[in-house]
């Protein structure tokens, strides 16, 4: 190996370094998660959340008709949560904190008080 060589591949390594950091970064990412269960037969709370266990005050939830229609627009409290009366129709619940941080949540899979 020439001296010239010596410093391309340092400058490589150290891309590479940098490159396998960027890399860790995301393998840390948070997952979302959220999780509804009645009060009663009226009531429905639902907390959000992200598994490193941070809370997620201010995210968007939102209860969708099976049209598609938004059936209760809504955002999380500054307790992470957020109770509406159920609705009439069929359901979902979407808890949408951002593009790859979205949970559906079925009706069906609503626990029950």
């Amino acid at each position: 190996m020439t001296c010239s060589q010596r410093p391309s591949r340092l400058r490589l390594k150290a891309a590479l370094l940098v490159l396998c950091a960027g890399f860790s970064g995301s393998a840390l990412a948070h997952n979302p998660m959220c999780e509804c269960k009645a009060i009663d037969a009226e009531q429905i709370k639902c907390t959000g959340g992200f598994s490193d266990g941070s809370g997620a005050p201010g995210v968007t939830l939102d209860v969708i008709g099976y049209d598609e229609t938004i059936l209760v627009p809504g955002k999380l409290g500054s307790d992470s949560t957020l109770t509406f009366k159920k609705p009439g129709a069929e359901f979902y619940v979407l808890f949408d904190a951002g593009p790859g941080h979205v949970v559906e949540i079925d009706q069906a899979d609503i626990e029950a008080p």
